[in-house]
């Protein structure tokens, strides 16, 4: 396993663009479960793990940690095996359309 050595600070600020994240609300094995499967299965888990982060507003932001930090799952659109090809330099780096902005719910306008 490859030691993350690009991590931002532990600073609140370096982190905060995850309370946006969709994934938030939904259960962690719908990105990590797939290390275990295989085939069809592996890449439907994967394929629906994809279309959250590209309905998220942070993907950008999480594909940047994720290239720093994230040997396993999804995150910011992106499996691991595609996250070690970019750092390879085989693959580019994938630029996303930006997701439309949510809508603050009203304890998060009030703040």
């Amino acid at each position: 396993m490859r030691k993350p050595v690009r991590l931002p600070k532990p600073l609140i600020d370096e982190y905060e663009w995850q309370d946006h994240a969709l994934c938030r609300a939904l259960p962690v094995e719908e990105f990590f479960d797939m290390e275990n499967s295989r085939g069809g299965r592996r890449e439907r888990q994967e394929r629906a793990a994809k279309e959250v982060c590209h309905r998220c507003p942070v993907i950008q932001q999480c594909l940047r940690h994720a290239l720093a930090a994230e040997d396993y799952g999804v995150w910011g659109g992106t499996t691991a095996h595609e996250r070690a090809e970019i750092r390879a330099g085989v693959a580019p780096f994938p630029v996303f359309a930006p997701a439309p902005a949510l809508t603050p719910t009203p304890l998060e306008a009030a703040s």
